[in-house]
């Protein structure tokens, strides 16, 4: 397996550290920096650099590892390249950069992974264990270049999960990029309310509530710019929230704050037992269904599962003699079998 990185930083380092390790793939890296690409080649995250996009030669993955307002360019140049290559970025916004890529071999993806450290000096081969890697196929997305991904990110360690652009940037801007707003807002009123004097000894609540503030200036305004639509309903939102909380202040109701309180805490330990379901692999079970071999169709069942919170372990496709359908087989955790099935037949394909 050859694999292509456009950009040789934490997660493409880590990217190519992995794929080395675990796959014995040869990896060839692409750096503006010639310094970046040396200490990649130093530190094994690459086998060999190339001066350009386009002396990269092939690739069966190649991967955009830039900043979100390069990954446009950056992108097609890969596609351009690369014609046989599945083509994919680790950019934390989707949407945008799905609807400015006209290439049926670009699935959009973004590993929920990295480290207070950041660029390739810090990479690590398992940095991408037990981790969410979301993918935005759509009904374009040939169903063997989803499989060739999907098994990919599946064999760094991560989880592959699909996802639709629009509802990727919506919950991102709910699980992240918001915190990091409210992140800011807090630092800054506390700053100016202590007027410059430095932070009481305190509980840990104001130094976890802004672990995230000021991160990385650059990369945040980019991440606020390209995700402003669903960022900006968010926070519409919370300032909706915090004028409710306000009324119950004024109010002066104990019971209704204490109420209020008791909500949050069962809202929060029930959405990080979502977060940690699946994280063991543990056994799995092998499901099949028999589709029509056309674009789309395999997109269309992983976004379904997506959707539903079932995460694919892996999946194989198998043409059948006729050529107009094909073999799915879907392997993921026992207990959602069930309903998997029943998705999928929902979709019109039997399944078993």
């Amino acid at each position: 397996m050859r694999v292509a990185l456009a950009g040789v930083g934490l997660i493409g380092g880590s990217i190519g550290l992995a794929a080395r390790e675990r796959l014995g793939a040869h990896v060839v890296g692409y750096n503006r920096s010639p310094a970046v690409l040396e200490l990649a080649l130093e530190r094994g995250a690459i086998d060999e650099a190339a001066t350009s996009i386009a002396a990269i030669g092939t690739a069966d993955i190649a991967i955009a590892g830039v900043a979100v307002d390069a990954l446009p360019r950056i992108v097609g140049e890969l596609c351009a390249a690369l014609p046989d290559a599945v083509v994919t970025d680790v950019g934390s916004t989707k949407a945008a950069l799905v609807a400015a890529i006209d290439h049926p071999n670009f699935i959009g993806g973004h590993p929920l992974a990295g480290a207070e450290a950041t660029g390739v000096a810090h990479a690590r081969a398992d940095l991408f264990d037990g981790a969410t890697w979301y993918l935005t196929p759509l009904s374009a997305t040939p169903g063997v270049l989803y499989e060739r991904l999907a098994r990919f990110v599946a064999a760094l360690g991560a989880v592959p999960t699909a996802i639709g652009p629009a509802d990727h940037d919506r919950l991102m801007a709910v699980v992240s990029h918001l915190p990091h707003v409210v992140a800011n807002l807090l630092v800054a009123q506390a700053a100016e309310a202590l007027g410059g004097e430095t932070l009481p000894a305190t509980g840990p609540s104001f130094r976890d509530a802004t672990r995230v503030a000021g991160s990385n200036p650059e990369l945040w305004a980019q991440i606020y710019s390209a995700n402003r639509a669903a960022l900006g309903e968010q926070i519409d939102d919370l300032v909706h929230r915090l004028g409710e909380v306000r009324a119950l202040l004024d109010a002066g109701d104990g019971a209704d704050l204490a109420a209020w309180q008791a909500v949050a805490s069962e809202q929060r330990s029930a959405l990080l037992q979502v977060g940690l379901a699946g994280a063991d692999a543990g056994e799995v079970r092998q499901i099949s269904a028999v589709v029509p071999n056309q674009p789309g169709v395999v997109a269309q069942i992983a976004l379904a599962l997506g959707r539903a919170g079932i995460n694919i372990t892996d999946m194989s496709l198998a043409p059948e003699a006729d050529n107009r359908t094909g073999m799915v087989m879907l392997w993921l955790d026992p207990a959602e079998a069930s309903r998997a099935i029943g998705l999928i037949a929902e979709l019109g394909y039997p399944a078993a």
